[in-house]
């Protein structure tokens, strides 16, 4: 399984960006999809999620009304698109799968839960 992130780059302040996470050797159309961030000298944290059939969304409350995901299971492909970036923003962004039948918990899954990540994209966000 492969996921590989990219779109990140440095943006001014109520600029925008759009992710992409190509994902390969996996069934994507069955997979919870997620996006984290992690900043310097802080914790990961989840911005963003979608289910296997799009037909649930979750969002950071930091990021949302700002931020949209959306997939494209023809494609294995899953967005992230950033509107109004902020200096908070800033981070590496990394895409994360986990199974639909292979988690039981509620949703979002938290971090332990994804099997499978990509390397992470830096998105930095300038004042």
């Amino acid at each position: 399984v492969q996921l590989q992130a990219f779109g990140g780059g440095f943006v001014q302040a109520g600029d925008s960006l759009r992710l992409s996470c190509a994902a390969s050797g996996l069934t994507f159309k069955s997979y919870y999809m997620g996006w984290f961030r992690q900043a310097p000298g802080k914790e990961r944290e989840f911005v963003s999620g979608i289910t296997w059939s799009s037909g649930s969304l979750s969002y950071a409350n930091s990021v949302k009304g700002r931020f949209t995901i959306s997939r494209d299971n023809d494609k294995n492909t899953v967005y992230l698109q950033m509107n109004h970036l902020k200096p908070e923003d800033t981070a590496v962004y990394s895409c994360a799968a986990v199974h639909g039948g292979r988690y039981s918990g509620t949703y979002p899954p938290p971090a332990s839960a994804y099997p499978y990540w990509g390397q992470g994209t830096q998105v930095t966000v300038s004042s």
